[in-house]
């Protein structure tokens, strides 16, 4: 797939082939234009201290927001979210898990469309786009439910949904710590539609496929799946091992990392030594590795950091947010030319409400390992 997977996805969406600088400067003449902007950005124009318009000329400029604090999106109203180039047309409104703090509320009308031509595109390449689908993820206000809809909806298969609430089973774990009662109601809906349904893809969290592994009367390869998609807290290489080896014989098994907020970095397979890396497709978004104590220094390949997330879309102006997690950066990868991160573990040093939730829709419900959170 080297090379022709990213020039199939730029064939999708072709906005990918644009540089980064100059998306950067089209993002900020629609975000800052009062013709077009959000009364959430146009609102701020004028305390920044500098105009985006004129003084931002490529992404190294974006330094001059700062970093991004997450309260003043949990503070904002939807609609001052909706960018005015958008009036008229139909919209939706999604939610972040809520994993540390009240959640955030953002706007889509255009970046899921994208998100699920690239996704496919993907699926695609790797022989398994197409079929019905069974959704054991979060939906009602969580972007993930309705993301794995539209992608199912792109080749006309049927949506098999898990009856799913993660905020219930979080306060659940947090009030009694433990919810065990909880993944039996989960796995049982899960092993009724993959018993009767023989859907073709199965859309979970790696944490939940865990669950499912250890619950099922059988390996979940003997369901007639042809591939398992995930997103979350990463499982540990010998979980991997052991859903590879035990239950995933003969499938596809596709991951994903990243949240509501920054959107899906996709995994590509190792290359030689290396490991699984996951690259965020710019000029959408970028995640760049920092240094732990000064945010806006990016460390080498090969090195662990703070992972520094900024989000260009149309739907979503976000600059600068550090995310909970840390990671080791990694170069361009043959099937995406741009840096990547792996071994993404939660970042201890965070502070409450501050970066990216675990428990975003499209990581789905799981908690970090340092949080009482089990397998959600």
């Amino acid at each position: 797939m080297t090379g022709v997977l990213f020039e199939a996805m730029c064939d999708r969406v072709p906005e990918l082939r644009t540089g980064l600088d100059e998306w950067t400067r089209r993002m900020m003449r629609w975000h800052f234009s009062p013709a077009t902007g959000s009364p959430f950005w146009l609102g701020r124009r004028a305390g920044l201290g500098f105009d985006p318009l004129y003084d931002v000329g490529g992404f190294a400029d974006l330094k001059l927001f700062g970093l991004f604090d997450k309260e003043e999106l949990r503070r904002a109203s939807a609609r001052d979210l909706l960018p005015r180039g958008y009036r008229g047309r139909p919209f939706r409104v999604f939610e972040t898990g809520g994993t540390t703090g009240p959640p955030c509320r953002v706007v889509n009308v255009s970046r899921m469309d994208a998100d699920v031509r690239i996704y496919r595109t993907l699926l695609e390449a790797r022989g398994v786009a197409g079929g019905d689908v069974l959704a054991m993820t979060p939906g009602g206000p969580h972007a993930y439910g309705h993301f794995v809809e539209g992608l199912a909806d792109s080749w006309h298969g049927a949506v098999f949904a898990v009856d799913f609430d993660p905020r219930w089973v979080k306060a659940e774990l947090r009030a009694r710590g433990e919810a065990d009662a909880y993944t039996a109601h989960l796995v049982a809906q899960t092993e009724t539609l993959l018993t009767a349904e023989r859907p073709t893809l199965l859309f979970t969290t790696s944490r939940l496929l865990l669950a499912l592994a250890v619950r099922l009367p059988e390996p979940l390869s003997a369901y007639g799946l042809r591939a398992v998609c995930t997103g979350g807290t990463s499982c540990t290489p010998a979980e991997a091992e052991y859903l590879r080896e035990e239950q995933l014989q003969g499938m596809e098994w596709i991951d994903t990392y990243g949240n509501t907020l920054v959107g899906h970095a996709l995994q590509a397979e190792p290359v030689g030594s290396s490991s699984r890396s996951y690259h965020l497709p710019p000029p959408f978004a970028v995640l760049t590795v920092t240094d732990p104590a000064d945010p806006w220094r990016e460390v080498a390949v090969g090195e662990r950091g703070r992972v520094r997330a900024t989000t260009l879309l149309e739907d979503l102006f976000l600059p600068n947010l550090l995310e909970r997690d840390s990671a080791v950066r990694t170069g361009p990868h043959p099937w995406f030319p741009w840096d990547g991160v792996t071994d993404v573990r939660p970042w201890r040093g965070a502070k409450e409400g501050e970066g990216g939730e675990e428990g975003d829709a499209e990581e789905g419900p799981e908690g970090r390992g340092d949080e009482v959170e089990g397998v959600y």
